[in-house]
C-alpha cells in the first residue's frame, strides 16, 4: 500500500485508478522475482530459452513497475505501448513456462505469476483514459 498512499502525496491529479494501479505494481514486482528465480534455475538445468524468455520478461515487468511510479513523466501513449509489450512478454514466458511445468515447480509458479500480472494489467489498461 506504499506506493498508493504515495500517488496521493504527488503533486499532480492522477488520472488512473490507485487501486488497480497499486495492485498492478505489486503484480509486476511478483513477476519479476518469480521470472529471476526461474531463470536461475532454468541456468542450472539447461533450458536456454526459457532462461532467455525468464530474463526478459523480468526486465520488462521491473521496468513496467518503475514506470508507473513516475506519474508525473507519464505520457498516456507510451504508458499503453509499454502496458501492451509487457503483456505480450508476460504472455509468452507464461506459455514456455508452462510447457515445463510438469517437471518444474519453479516453472508453474513463474507461469502463475505471469498470468496474474497481465490480469492485472488488463484491468489497469481498461482503466486508463484513451491516449490522444
Amino acid at each position: 500500500m506504499t506506493t498508493e498512499k504515495m500517488m496521493t502525496m504527488m503533486p499532480m491529479e492522477m488520472s488512473m485508478d490507485m487501486k488497480l494501479m497499486q495492485q498492478c505494481i505489486e503484480a509486476c514486482a511478483a513477476a519479476e522475482q518469480a521470472a529471476t528465480m526461474c531463470a536461475d534455475a532454468a541456468m542450472g538445468e539447461g533450458m536456454a530459452k526459457m532462461m532467455s524468455m525468464c530474463a526478459n520478461t523480468a526486465d520488462m515487468t521491473h521496468t513496467m513497475m518503475r514506470m508507473m511510479m513516475r506519474p508525473t513523466g507519464y505520457d498516456m501513449a507510451s504508458m499503453m505501448g509499454m502496458l501492451e509489450a509487457t503483456m505480450m512478454m508476460c504472455r509468452a514466458c507464461a506459455t514456455e513456462c508452462m510447457m515445463h511445468a510438469d517437471m518444474s515447480d519453479h516453472c508453474a509458479m513463474c507461469a502463475e505469476v505471469c498470468t496474474n500480472a497481465v490480469t492485472a494489467m488488463e484491468e489497469l489498461k481498461a482503466s486508463m483514459p484513451v491516449a490522444g
